[in-house]
């Protein structure tokens, strides 16, 4: 019996006029790590992307390079097709508009709607400002100086003979589909874009252009003198790729859309109206079902503006993957905002997400981890009884349950924290457990290490849905094979398994698994900041030509609050360096600082210190430290921290 659900994710058809850009790889970056998560829970998946290779835009592009509309497309399509394996994309089809099936699905399309709704489709005259760059018209009240209000590409006015779709006989069915399935439209502010446009009233759609003005495109079904209006054509990828309009049966159509399935469009905002607003209704008035969910995501932003060809800032992937490597590249683009919102690209942005959560975080607890298996139990995992203390078990669940409710609401970068956060208590139990004190409690620690090695089991399998060769390297690691998800099978839940079989595994200790990006030698040495030597405070010395007292609004403006000790363990690459973890009641920070000579981490955890809270992040030897812990120097030279009299709770203002 076929009990398995299904989950069907699209990203845009991306269009073939220049090469593919950071825009394009964010999209189907997240998309692959929504399938594979869907995946590995079981749910049986089909993941399409594909090419938009139609239209003027493409036409005059092909133009300027003095080649065919087909030859431009077919070159560019070969970088799609090279670079999306490169970044570990594991999409199930690949759609190409000048594909025979997806005329066939078009024409299907169009012939449905003449059937089900004769009065939608109707000729006559169109006269409007028509963005090519968009392949979008827009009222007059949309352009401002000539440019369109999507990407400032120019406008143009055009009056030419038209075949129409009756878009205005819809705006209270997609009301209607609008309030009763709020799923539909993702996140809810975008939701609620659309709903106002559509609730202002819409105007008749202009589904062809002259052929006399557009040459390369499909012949309007009927009328040989008009082409089919590029979003028209782009939008039926996603019925004709599983097989709408194809001679007999379509079992992919059958299968993957209506309500045996759920569909996922995954788009940015600047497309958002063709899908929420024209896609449903030509399938409503074809009768055919509408997908499950568009959702919206930002742009990635660099100078605060958004990436374009036109303003010259394009990011493009492929020197991002010789520098960073795709487990650097897609860690970064799934964490580094929620899905929906904007965000900001910069080659150090990268740099220190990545160091920071993959090399520091998570890579070296696995390499923590693995050589203490190497040092004390021959690097074969013990088959000891796992050893889990409350605490451990707590924030296990609490994270567990965080990364499967972000990935369920298309949210990688919740998932992901929730990973780390993980990763920061297999940690804290490592200091609490000591499993390297083996005198007297060789059983106790070999439990611990069984524990610790059944975690690290967990986040690799969790960390494939973002990295699946990083993840492959974590499984190796721990001698579990080559890849975490070779036993998905539909109907099979494999993040449901609280315990993995890892005893009697033969780890491999001393490799590196997310070695750290070196910013200096990535960015140049003028883009490095900070001093690599430490102070007692563990921020970097600096100097100032300002001396003498200060004012009170001046002492004001440094925040110090009290902070807990929630784990301390030292430096992987300074023996004078101890990192912290402390908690400041509202968030958790982690501190690096010099005073290692004076105190062990079992001193320190549990105390109760106080810190500059507002002090500009700083590196220390790789490590990223957000603040300042306060230590006065003693009569040896030797860091004495200041504490507080009570028992003041983490977070209270020091005044």
């Amino acid at each position: 019996m076929d009990t398995a659900r299904r989950f069907y994710v699209t990203t845009p058809i991306y269009y073939v006029n220049d090469e593919p850009h950071i825009g394009h790889t964010y999209t189907t970056i997240v998309a692959d790590a929504l399938a594979r998560y869907h995946r590995l829970i079981g749910d049986e998946v089909y993941f399409l992307t594909g090419t938009d290779e139609h239209g003027q835009k493409m036409q005059r592009a092909a133009e300027q390079r003095r080649i065919s509309p087909q030859q431009l497309a077919d070159q560019v399509v070969e970088n799609y097709q090279r670079l999306w394996p490169a970044l570990g994309i594991s999409y199930d089809d690949f759609i190409r508009t000048t594909e025979a099936r997806h005329r066939r699905g078009v024409y299907a399309l169009f012939e449905k709607i003449r059937r089900e709704t004769p009065d939608a489709l109707y000729k006559g005259t169109y006269r409007g400002l028509y963005c090519t760059g968009c392949e979008a018209f827009f009222a007059p009240g949309q352009v401002t100086d000539g440019v369109c209000p999507e990407q400032g590409h120019p406008v143009e006015e055009v009056e030419e003979e038209s075949w129409f779709f009756r878009l205005s006989a819809f705006g209270d069915r997609l009301l209607e589909l609008y309030d009763t399935r709020p799923e539909f439209v993702l996140p809810v502010t975008r939701r609620n874009e659309v709903r106002g446009f559509v609730a202002e009233g819409l105007k008749d759609l202009s589904i062809s252009r002259s052929r006399s003005q557009v040459s390369w495109g499909l012949p309007f079904p009927g009328d040989e003198q008009h082409v089919v209006y590029v979003w028209f054509d782009a939008l039926t990828n996603y019925i004709s790729a599983l097989g709408y309009g194809q001679d007999g049966a379509a079992p992919l159509y059958a299968r993957y859309w209506g309500e045996a399935a759920g569909q996922l469009h995954l788009i940015g905002k600047d497309i958002l109206r063709f899908h929420a607003v024209y896609w449903p209704a030509f399938l409503m008035a074809a009768r055919e079902p509408v997908p499950t969910s568009v959702f919206a995501h930002g742009w990635w932003l660099r100078d605060e503006a958004k990436m374009s060809k036109t303003r010259g800032n394009v990011v493009k992937p492929w020197p991002l993957l010789e520098d960073f490597g795709a487990d650097a590249l897609r860690w970064f683009l799934l964490r580094e905002i929620s899905l929906g919102l904007d965000g900001s690209y910069s080659d150090e942005a990268l740099i220190e997400r990545t160091n920071a959560d993959l090399s520091n975080n998570i890579g070296n607890l696995f390499s923590r981890v693995l050589a203490l298996v190497a040092r004390h139990e021959a690097g074969t995992v013990p088959a000891a009884e796992p050893l889990v203390d409350e605490e451990l078990g707590e924030a296990i669940e609490q994270a567990r349950d965080r990364y499967r409710s972000g990935f369920d609401r298309h949210d990688p970068g919740s998932a992901l924290r929730a990973l780390t956060e993980w990763a920061d208590a297999v940690n804290r139990y490592l200091v609490r457990k000591e499993p390297w004190r083996r005198e007297g409690r060789e059983q106790s620690c070999a439990r611990v290490l069984r524990t610790a090695c059944e975690q690290l089991a967990q986040l690799a399998l969790r960390l494939h849905p973002a990295m699946p060769q990083g993840a492959s390297r974590l499984w190796s690691s721990l001698g579990l094979g080559e890849d975490p998800a070779a036993e998905a099978r539909p109907g099979q839940d494999l993040l449901d398994a609280r315990r993995w079989p890892v005893a009697g595994s033969s780890v491999r200790a001393g490799e590196r698994v997310f070695p750290r990006l070196d910013k200096k030698k990535l960015l140049g040495e003028a883009a490095a900041t900070g001093s690599d030597e430490p102070t007692a405070g563990g921020a970097a010395e600096t100097e100032t030509e300002e001396t003498g007292m200060i004012d009170i609004d001046t002492f004001q403006q440094i925040d110090l609050r009290t902070a807990k000790v929630v784990a301390c363990e030292p430096h992987p690459d300074a023996t004078k360096l101890l990192r912290l973890e402390v908690d400041l009641g509202t968030e958790k920070r982690q501190l690096v600082a010099g005073i290692a000579t004076a105190y062990t981490p079992e001193q320190l955890v549990g105390r109760t210190i106080v810190v500059v809270a507002n002090l500009k992040p700083a590196k220390l030897r790789g490590l990223l430290s957000e603040g300042m812990l306060l230590a006065a120097s003693g009569p040896d030279g030797r860091p004495l921290l200041l504490s507080v009299d009570g028992d003041l709770p983490p977070g209270s203002k020091v005044s």
